[in-house]
């Protein structure tokens, strides 16, 4: 991000006036057309906590769909056997809320 001086007649303008670059991040190209409901960077753990859930419904989708197994899935994520019976447990739970993605 270019870091530039502002003067004061910029810093009294409402928003929709002023001069800003958005760049959004790596889930959504531009941060004011974001499909997330509350910006991950906005909440402590908040991109650490996303990607976990992206994670726990893939294993899901794997271990429903395509009949994988714990033990596979775990050599799949590189996880132990215990953390991918945690994601499946959050996921058919329901203490992971959907993640949708406008990709």
């Amino acid at each position: 991000m270019e870091l530039r001086s502002i003067d004061n007649a910029e810093r009294d303008l409402p928003p929709e006036f002023c001069r800003y670059h958005d760049e959004g991040c790596e889930f959504a190209d531009s941060c004011l057309n974001c499909h997330l409901p509350l910006c991950v960077y906005d909440e402590p753990g908040g991109k650490r906590r996303l990607l976990k859930r992206r994670r726990a419904q893939e294993m899901a989708r794997l271990f429903t769909t395509e009949g994988k197994g714990q033990k596979e899935l775990a050599e799949i994520f590189n996880v132990s056997q215990r953390t991918v019976q945690r994601a499946l447990k959050s996921v058919f739970r329901g203490t992971t809320t959907e993640v949708t993605e406008n990709e």
